[in-house]
């Protein structure tokens, strides 16, 4: 792992350096040292430079707080200053905005780490797609990191060795395995690779970074922004696909997110609630980077945007980027020789499930690769001596499972043997003993599990009801933290959780509740004052709400004047020694007014003062 230093002029802070490590698409990790005032412009292109990566527009770095909210690095401002979380710093390097035509892009790297970002979204969920869509997504994954079917050396399983999707049933790898195979034969990995952009930028959910929420009527939503628009998804099913042209304005108050467009020549707003104040800002800051990267056409048009109204204090936040249009162009100019892609060997790649441990190897070779089935039950009363005897009986699929099996065999082979007593001798006898009857037992139950599987594909194959990808839920499984954090700080096991305890925490929030319950009076009550108008005996109720407002108009104008006029006169009369009212002073208007109303007026006040004043003594 290569450091990197980041010097920056000033002379004060040489000495105050801070380390930071990336994780990378396909787990690997760079580590560079920094200075408190480096800005996270200069982390992002030294990731693009380890990578040679010139289309870095649509990437970004993101990492995740203390309190487990997600947040992309700004490239404007000190990384130090963004960073709330103690150090070593932690991130992620992500794709942030995906191309709307992957076929547009010009080099062959980009596109493979625009597959890898894919591939995540397909294992955590966020990519939703029905069956025949997910089988060949699984395909082209396979076909890109294996090559084509060999049956030498690829056994009956070799699919359930990856870790595809959330859910992966017999039956789609049986579908995944047909298409590989046959329809995927002859492809190289950059083919592959090109044909899974292909065929994911036609889904709904492509490019969705799913943002959990509660509409006004308390039910579970997931936002997202894409490059055709913003997008609602309730279940499995998009609800709301409002195009960037439709939209005018992004607003958040406290938790609550609001939408701002048009749709069919009406003014829409949607009313959106989060879990809490920074998750809302998150989302806003992401609507409105989206909004400029996809709808400005350059990025002199990219204006400041407030949070809230004039009148108020709120955030303000501009995109500082280029937008995709830009992009596009400066993708077409490139000219240089397309630099070499290293691609991810099996079982190196997070899609593979570990049996030493379930929490994700960053930046080491791989000791072990993924042998488990993907089904959780399989093998789960097995121990050590079975799981060798399993490992024993499967292909070697890498150097490291043949390095693993050569070293297994020369413990047993090896001609050093050192002398034993009668008693160690047949202390072994029966260790031998014991390890025998165990592989036997082991290989019993290997024989088992096969004829269950067996059952079990003729049972999925009767069932008229096969359970398949779009069938469930879009309930993306690390769309609450999508960048994985160090397991001190308590945030892996989010990975590989459902959302449901977080949205139970959202429904059980009190304040949450109240906020929804005058959400839904205030809707009633706009409902209940638009039929109002519609009815034609209400002409003389809107000309009495008419006079009464201009009433209020002229009572609100005549107090102010009443109250106005006296301070007016009281600070012109006084002996303030300020210009404009110096200036106000010599006008012939004032004398005039002084002279013949305020002098007149006030030696009548004086005299009526002083009598009543002798009228009191004198009693």
């Amino acid at each position: 792992m290569k450091m990197l230093r980041f010097r920056s002029p000033s002379i004060s802070s040489l000495a105050q350096e801070v380390r930071c490590t990336v994780r990378l698409l396909d787990d690997s990790e760079i580590a560079c040292s920094i200075q408190r005032d480096t800005k996270g412009q200069f982390l992002l292109d030294h990731v693009c430079n380890h990578y040679s990566l010139l289309e870095k527009d649509y990437f970004g770095i993101r990492y995740v707080d203390p309190e487990k909210q997600r947040h992309w690095l700004d490239p404007s401002k000190p990384v130090v200053k963004q960073m709330k979380c103690q150090q070593p710093y932690t991130m992620c390097f992500r794709v942030k905005f995906y191309p709307q035509e992957p076929i547009k892009i010009k080099e062959e790297l980009t596109r493979y780490l625009l597959y890898l970002q894919l591939k995540r979204d397909v294992y955590h969920g966020r990519l939703l797609c029905p069956f025949a869509d997910a089988a060949y997504l699984g395909a082209c994954i396979v076909q890109a990191e294996l090559g084509d079917y060999d049956p030498e050396e690829h056994p009956a399983d070799y699919i359930s060795d990856f870790k595809l999707f959330p859910k992966q049933s017999l039956k789609l790898e049986r579908k995944i395995m047909e298409i590989h195979q046959n329809e995927l034969r002859g492809q190289c990995p950059a083919l592959a690779e090109l044909n899974l952009l292909q065929r994911a930028y036609t889904l709904d959910t492509y490019g969705v970074d799913p943002h959990p929420c509660k509409d006004f009527t308390g039910s579970t939503a997931f936002l997202g922004f894409t490059a055709r628009g913003f997008v609602v998804f309730q279940g499995n099913k998009r609800i709301h696909l409002l195009k960037w042209a439709d939209v005018s304005k992004f607003k958040f108050e406290g938790k609550t997110f609001y939408v701002i467009g048009v749709q069919r020549e009406k003014k829409l707003v949607l009313t959106f609630h989060t879990s809490t104040p920074a998750a809302c800002k998150h989302l806003w800051k992401c609507a409105v980077e989206n909004q400029a990267f996809y709808k400005c056409a350059k990025s002199s048009q990219i204006k400041t945007v407030s949070s809230s109204s004039i009148f108020f204090k709120g955030s303000r936040f501009r995109y500082s980027g280029r937008v995709a249009k830009e992009v596009i162009e400066a993708s077409s100019k490139i000219q240089r020789e397309p630099p070499v892609v290293y691609r991810s060997q099996f079982g190196q790649s997070r899609s593979f499930t570990s049996l030493s441990h379930k929490q994700l190897i960053m930046n080491m070779e791989p000791l072990l690769p993924a042998l488990s089935s993907s089904r959780e039950n399989r093998d789960s009363s097995a121990d050590n001596d079975g799981m060798l005897a399993v490992i024993n009986t499967r292909p070697a699929w890498t150097s490291a499972v043949r390095g693993l099996s050569a070293l297994k065999d020369s413990v047993h082979l090896s001609p050093l043997k050192p002398s034993f007593t009668p008693e160690e001798a047949e202390m072994e006898e029966r260790e031998n003993h014991v390890q025998d009857r165990r592989e036997d037992e082991a290989a019993n139950r290997m024989r088992v599990d096969e004829e269950r599987r067996q059952i079990l594909v003729d049972h999925e194959d009767e069932a008229c009801s096969a359970l398949t990808i779009s069938d469930t839920a879009y309930s993306p499984c690390a769309s609450m933290v999508p960048t994985p954090v160090e397991e001190s700080q308590g945030g892996l096991d989010l990975l590989f959780q459902s959302p449901a305890r977080l949205l139970k925490e959202l429904h059980a929030d009190p304040d949450m509740q109240l906020e929804l319950q005058a959400e839904r009076e205030r809707e009633v009550a706009r409902e209940v004052f638009g039929q109002s108008l519609c009815s034609p005996s209400s002409g003389r109720q809107q000309m009495q709400a008419c006079l009464r407002s201009a009433a209020r108009l002229v009572v609100m104008a005549t107090g102010l004047l009443v109250i106005l006029l006296p301070l007016l006169l009281v600070l012109l009369e006084s002996d303030l020694d300020i210009s404009f009212l110096h200036d106000i002073r010599q006008t012939p208007e004032f004398e005039q007014f002084h002279y013949e109303y305020y002098c007149p007026l006030r030696r009548w006040f004086l005299c009526k003062l002083e009598l009543m004043t002798e009228q009191l003594w004198g009693d």
